[in-house]
Order: C-alpha cells, then structure tokens, then sequence
C-alpha cells in the first residue's frame, strides 16, 4: 500500500473492514442447509417443510452482490407436496434473482430430497452419498386381528362411501389398495417428469431402472446422469469463483438469538397446543425408518 494515495489506503483500509455482504470486489456464495426427513417433524426430529425453509432461502439469495446460492443437502425424503413446494419456492427465487444455485448432496439427496437437489444448476455429491430413489411409497400397519384378541370392538362412523379408506383397524380392502396406487401412480409420474425436465440431456436414457425407486452412490449416480460431478463445497466454489470466495451460513435464531436446530422450529396445533409424546415418538420412528432404508 505504500504507492497509493492516503484516500486510497484510507478507502482500502475501510473496505476490508465492512462485513463480508458489503463487500463487491468479494464473491459471496450464502449457503443454506436443508437436513432431515421431509414434512415429518417433531421437537426431537426436526424436518423440512416450506414453511421452516422459506425465511432461510429468502435471506439468502436476498443478499447483496452474491454470485449464486448454495444448498446443503441431507434428506431421505418424505411428503411429496412439501418436496415440490421447497423445489418450486427455491427455482422461482433462483429466476426472480438471476442467480445459480448448487445442490452440495451429504450423505442422502432421496426421493424428496432428490427432488429438492434438482432445483439446483448442478448437482455435486460425494462418491460415497446415496443418491435417487425415484418413486413414491405408503407405509402402514393392519391392527385389525389385534383388536379382537384383546377384545376391541371398532366402531366407525361416515358419510362417504371411502372416508374410512386404509383404516388400519379394519380388514384391507382391494379397491382401496386399487385407489391408493392409483394416486401414488400420479404423483410418481410428475416426479419422473420434473427430474427428466430438470437434468434433460443429461440423463443415460439406456438405464431403465432410473425411476424405478432403486437409489445409488454418488459415483454411480453421475454415470447415470442423475448428479453433475464428484466433490465437495469448499473445493467447488473455489474452483468457480477463487481462493478468496466467502460461504455464510444462513441459519434461523429463535428467541435471545439462539440457533434453532436444523430449519425447522416445530410448531403449534391450530389450538396453540405442541405436539403430545405419542405423536412425537411416531413422528421420530416414522424419521427413523425413512434413515434407516439407506444405512443411516
């Protein structure tokens, strides 16, 4: 600094002061993490869901002189409408802002959470990350013998010829089953459809198991076209923007500025009551289940 002018050196001075979101001559990737099971939350197992997403990702790509957005990604999947909604808020802020946006897949991008990872530009997983699960599962339980050895009588009482549909306490019915697949075909072909519009030209159309459900590692899942490369974040961004590129995390803080965990902050029923122990205990099996199809 010693050939510049005092203004110079004094302006110099002052901008390598600012925060690093003031600055422009530094490119400044935000970066948001999107963990845990999709639409499935409780205190103990916080998940996603658009409305514990939507703040993180408006700060995000609201920020000054950034270069694009980061997402971290670590799901095994869940509700599909609260995937494609997290998918749609993140491409209609990427559009509006005219900014790239990188998927960074940890250890599982899933069903849901694959779907989430197709809102990025590219997709960039490690070699060992689980990767796909393309389709759409129910899961449930038929109580029915259960009830009568203890001596249980079920009583249930409609209007609607199928508002009683899949109870578990009553025998299973085959033109519920019929019903139910039927949906499940629907969504299943607009998820086929939002993947093959998100990664066109870039799919190998010769695997006929690609929507299958079946998932594989993040090496196998770039032959197949279904991820763009192997890596990890800080080597990525330095690559495309420098040695010198910033990452803040943006993350949500509740009450004195704690950082809650995840994104998600749980929630009150309509009656201002939480969750009881027993929904919460089903909500983390239910959390641990979804895990637990990939080794996790």
């Amino acid at each position: 600094m010693a050939n510049l002018s005092p203004l110079t050196q004094s302006w110099t001075w002052l901008r390598e002061r600012l925060p690093v979101r003031f600055r422009s001559d530094l490119p400044i990737v935000p970066v948001v993490r999107l963990s845990g099971v999709i639409g499935v939350s409780s205190p103990l197992r916080p998940g996603l869901t658009l409305a514990s997403v939507a703040r993180p990702l408006e700060r995000a790509f609201g920020m000054r002189n950034i270069r694009a957005v980061a997402l971290v990604i670590n799901s095994p999947g869940g509700s599909a409408a609260q995937s494609h909604l997290i998918h749609r808020r993140i491409r209609e802020l990427a559009v509006e802002k005219k900014l790239p946006v990188f998927a960074f897949v940890e250890d599982v991008a899933a069903s849901g959470g694959y779907m989430i990872a197709c809102a990025a530009d590219e997709i960039i997983v490690d070699a060992s990350s689980i990767v796909g699960s393309i389709g759409v599962i129910a899961a449930s339980f038929g109580f029915q013998e259960l009830i009568k050895k203890v001596g249980v009588e079920r009583r249930v009482y409609t209007s609607g010829a199928s508002k009683a549909m899949l109870d578990p306490f009553s025998p299973e019915k085959p033109e519920d089953v019929e019903r139910l697949k039927a949906i499940q075909s629907e969504i299943h072909k607009g998820f086929i459809a939002l993947v093959k519009e998100r990664r066109a030209g870039k799919l190998d159309s010769r695997e006929s198991a690609l929507f299958t459900g079946e998932f594989w590692t993040g090496s196998r899942a770039k032959e197949l076209g279904l991820v763009d490369a192997i890596g990890d974040i800080r080597s990525a961004l330095r690559e495309r923007y420098g040695e010198k590129v910033r990452t803040p995390l943006i993350v949500e803080r509740g009450l004195f500025g704690r950082r809650l965990p995840g994104v998600s902050r749980g929630g009150l029923d309509a009656l201002g009551q939480g969750p009881s122990f027993a929904e919460d205990v089903v909500a983390t099996l239910e959390a641990r289940g979804l895990w637990a199809r990939f080794g996790l």
